[in-house]
């Protein structure tokens, strides 16, 4: 099978905000709301800078260390270590979890001491057997970018990083994925935020049922067995997501941070107890939102207290009201000294939301770039002040890269219609009309007429009005309504052509539907195992050989027999 990349610019695709797209330019006021460009320079200037902030690196690898400890301990007795000392030739779990890929990442980690070293991170919440494809776009883009930094600074040292958004709580978004077409969601009765929840007999009855999908598949009986694993009754997501990540990726040297830990978040504890005091972070984004908003569309509110309160099964707001500071949704309420003492007695019961998670996540790493989506960026552009207010260092955002798959049947029928590959982008009934006049040999368009039909009646009109002005409007309406059924009839045309091309009409609309599921990005709807299960490894390898690193794009890969 050969992968076939083309690469288009994000503007031409239609389909990103100004914001991103003047970002990625460098035009506009993009620039204003970020510290650095994404180029090399503006790497080298983020380096220079990043050293006057301090990390608490020791605290960082202590925990890093413990985690992968763990995790090694259980990848020892589980299966794919036994399938691993096997002779077992299956790319997929080849080498998944071995001492080598554990060697990397433990190297890594170890790094992360030195000054030198600095992370590319880029976060996501652990949906439930990774979710949307670009879970894994935004892993690739990471890896692939702190190995070419190496590259471009010999001198300094670049770990790839996922952070796990385990915090969210959003569980028909991140307990649901797509597959063949088919939405499937999680049915747990369980609440809180979605990391600390547990694989039930619900999750696993969920992965029982696709085994008849998986089975099919070339290679699907391997993508099954890594989620056997990784997903076992009585794990919480995170340690599930973790596994699951690290059997994939730990073999590049992919870094998993897990961020809802106490040990990380006592290094955050003074910018939470500000927040709960003076309410600091709102009043500092204000100004950056007015501005935004006056050029932008403006991506996140944000509340008076940027916080939320982590117990059991809560994960609520916390909201200031004549004093007292409330849980919304429970009976949970503290004065301001009870609830600073609660913070410094169980950081790990507080949450960052979207105004502080950024913050929080450059606090524990030494990060220097940060990759995320068009909405992550934009909302990101709206902390540079909350950074400044704390002496926290701000990271480059560099947009992530975007890929679409077209398989062996799309690509060889859309060639076979006669359009470019960037044409895909382009509305459905331009697609078909673009088709239509390219295929019939008859002139489809009255527009000539209809020039002529307003000239005559231009003429018509001066004569009239010559015997009496009232008549010309009475002849302007005429020539309106003469040019609307021509414009009836002009359609008409069309649709029957359309007809007579209706094999290809129809596949036109099938192949449109398909990469773009739902009226939304491939990338946003499909799940990894569609494609892992269809072509195996070769599949991720195709992502990371053509994930652009300092110049992102939109990518579309081909699928052609060798």
């Amino acid at each position: 099978m050969k992968f076939n990349a083309t690469q288009i610019p994000y503007r031409a695709t239609g389909l990103f905000s100004n914001l991103v797209n003047d970002y990625m330019e460098a035009k506009g006021t993009a620039q204003s709301f970020v510290e650095y460009n994404a180029t090399i320079e503006g790497y080298k200037k983020a380096i220079e800078k990043r050293a006057s902030f301090p990390t608490n690196r020791k605290v960082l690898v202590e925990v890093l260390q413990n985690q992968y400890a763990q995790l090694e301990k259980e990848f020892d007795s589980s299966n794919i270590q036994n399938n691993n000392n096997s002779n077992n030739n299956n790319r997929l779990l080849n080498s998944m979890g071995d001492k080598e890929s554990f060697k990397l990442v433990n190297d890594n980690v170890n790094l992360l001491l030195k000054e030198n070293t600095f992370t590319v991170t880029t976060a996501h919440q652990p949906n439930i057997f990774t979710g949307p494809l670009y879970f894994i776009y935004k892993i690739v883009h990471a890896i692939q970018l702190a190995a070419e930094l190496k590259k471009q600074f010999p001198q300094h040292n670049f770990v790839p990083v996922y952070y796990m958004g385990s915090e969210d709580a959003d569980l028909e978004e991140i307990g649901s994925y797509t597959l063949a077409g088919e939405a499937y969601q999680w049915n747990t009765k369980q609440k809180g935020a979605i990391g600390r929840m547990k694989v039930d007999d619900e999750l696993i009855k969920l992965l029982q049922n696709l085994e008849g999908y998986w089975l099919v598949q070339p290679a699907g009986k391997e993508a099954l067995e890594v989620l056997k694993e990784a997903y076992t009754k009585g794990k919480t997501i995170s340690e599930a997501t973790l596994h699951l990540v690290h059997a994939f990726f730990g073999k590049y040297g992919l870094v998993v941070i897990q961020p809802d830990n106490a040990t990380l978040k006592s290094l955050f504890m003074h910018v939470m107890e500000k927040e709960l005091r003076t309410g600091f972070s709102q009043k500092v984004i204000g100004p950056t939102k007015e501005k935004l908003a006056s050029s932008y569309h403006v991506q996140s509110d944000g509340r008076d207290l940027n916080l939320f309160y982590l117990k059991e099964n809560t994960r609520a707001r916390i909201e200031k009201k004549e004093g007292t500071y409330i849980v919304v949704d429970t009976d949970i309420h503290f004065t301001e000294e009870e609830i600073v003492k609660e913070l410094h007695a169980h950081p790990d019961r507080f949450s960052p939301n979207v105004i502080l998670r950024g913050v929080y996540q450059e606090t524990i790493l030494p990060g220097i770039a940060f990759i995320g989506g068009g909405g992550e960026l934009a909302y990101w552009m709206e902390l540079k002040n909350v950074f400044n207010e704390l002496k926290v260092h701000y990271p480059i955002l560099q947009l992530r890269n975007s890929f679409m798959f077209m398989n062996e049947k799309q690509t060889t029928q859309w060639n076979s219609l006669g359009f470019s590959l960037e044409d895909v982008f382009k509305p459905l009934l331009e697609l078909e009309l673009d088709y239509v006049k390219n295929q019939t040999k008859e002139n489809l368009a009255l527009t000539n007429h209809i020039a002529s039909l307003n000239n005559l009646y231009a003429s018509i009109q001066q004569d009239v009005i010559k015997i009496d002005t009232s008549l010309g409007d009475h002849a302007k309406n005429l020539s309106i309504q003469a040019q609307k059924k021509l414009a009836l009839l002009e359609k008409k045309m069309i649709r029957a052509e359309k007809r007579k091309q209706k094999t290809s009409i129809d596949r036109i609309q099938v192949i449109k539907g398909s990469l773009f599921p739902k009226n939304s990005l491939q990338e946003r709807v499909e799940n990894f195992s569609e494609w892992v299960g269809a072509y195996g490894w070769d599949w991720v390898e195709a992502v990371l050989q053509n994930s652009t690193t300092l110049n992102p794009a939109f990518t579309i890969i081909t699928v052609t027999k060798e």
